[in-house]
């Protein structure tokens, strides 16, 4: 595969809507105001028709099969995807093997911008690395100024169905989390992904006029923690059981739920790339103010976010259920058996 990147973060990006890949959430801000369009490649692999095979060719150029999934199948993306300009890949505050990842992409040729979420929130910090990554694409701050605006007016409605979800009980589970997580990337064109999410606060709205939709008051209400899953079934399942996931902790922070019209605040009050302290105070947070009667905690397997479940049953003071999942798709039966007596002690 010829892609036309350079070996070198320097340089700038060609003239035109080059596809900029993403490896996490980034000020997507900065891509747009650019003149860009990001790439969620999270979103790519786990709604591709052959996401096995993208794994499985990256296990065919030598990653190991005790590499966590995502990581091998955005490598299988990028090898896919000839048009990617660049790749943005969060060196400090997602994937600790997101470095090697990197080095391998740049070994082929395929261009590589780092970014980097300070440790320690700090503003300063943190606006410094915002304004290496500006040079980098050739963004001017008004721009980034004006795409925010843009981008924010799109987010408003991503927050107001997640509050139809919690609030009003009109919006399912999987409806949540396709909403949210889209906001990491705006699906590379935020008008017609606003229209997509006006239709979803119209079907809300005609939910409740015609009293179709089962309410989240008549169910189970759960938190889903971690990661987004690579089982998308698990949604419905739940629903099946009769509980609802009315909070999707990652996602919802992908939508910047936050007043501020300081974009580096913004990434700074942004949880997920910090510490799991900081994580927990938003979680707290959210257990309270939606009711919830349970969390489930999805950990990927070979992912040293498995590591924070210890703080988390040590620190909530609700129910926690612990899933791991390596690379299928599919509820397993031994799964199936958990999620059912985990639903059904909450019931009682």
């Amino acid at each position: 595969m010829s892609l036309c990147m350079g070996m070198s973060y320097a340089g700038d990006i060609m003239m035109g809507m080059a596809k900029i890949g993403i490896t996490t959430t980034v000020p997507i801000e900065v891509i747009y105001a650019a003149g860009h369009v990001p790439v969620d490649l999270n979103n790519v692999f786990v709604s591709h028709p052959d996401y096995e095979g993208l794994m499985e060719e990256a296990e065919a150029v030598g990653f190991p099969r005790s590499f966590c999934a995502w990581i091998k199948g955005i490598y299988g993306v990028v090898r896919e995807m000839p048009d990617l300009e660049a790749v943005v890949a969060v060196t400090r505050g997602d994937c600790s093997n997101t470095q090697a990842l990197m080095e391998t992409l740049q070994s082929e040729g395929i261009r590589v911008i780092p970014f980097a979420y300070p440790y320690e929130r700090d503003y300063a910090l943190l606006r410094a690395q915002m304004g290496v990554f500006m040079r980098s694409l050739g963004a001017e701050e008004d721009s980034v100024e004006s795409s925010m605006r843009r981008l924010d007016a799109v987010r408003s409605k991503a927050h107001e169905i997640d509050r139809l979800t919690w609030d009003e009980g009109l919006v399912s589970g999987l409806e949540n989390h396709l909403c949210l997580v889209s906001c990491s990337d705006m699906e590379g064109d935020p008008e017609a992904f606003g229209a997509k999410l006006d239709g979803r606060i119209a079907t809300a709205e005609r939910r409740a006029r015609e009293g179709s939709f089962r309410e989240a008051g008549d169910m189970v209400r759960l938190g889903y923690l971690g990661v987004p899953p690579i089982i998308p079934g698990l949604y419905d399942f739940l629903e099946g059981l009769g509980a609802r996931v009315i909070f999707n902790e990652t996602q919802r922070q992908f939508s910047l739920p936050f007043e501020t019209l300081d974009l580096v605040d913004k990434y700074r009050l942004y949880s997920y790339p910090y510490s799991i302290f900081y994580r927990l105070e938003d979680i707290a947070r959210e257990v309270k103010r939606r009711r919830l009667a349970g969390v489930i905690h999805y950990v990927q397997s070979f992912c040293f976010r498995q590591v924070e479940d210890i703080i988390l049953r040590k620190y909530l003071d609700v129910p926690v259920l612990t899933l791991e999942s390596d690379r299928s798709t599919v509820i397993d039966a031994r799964t199936v058996t958990r999620l059912e007596s985990f639903v059904s002690m909450l019931e009682g």
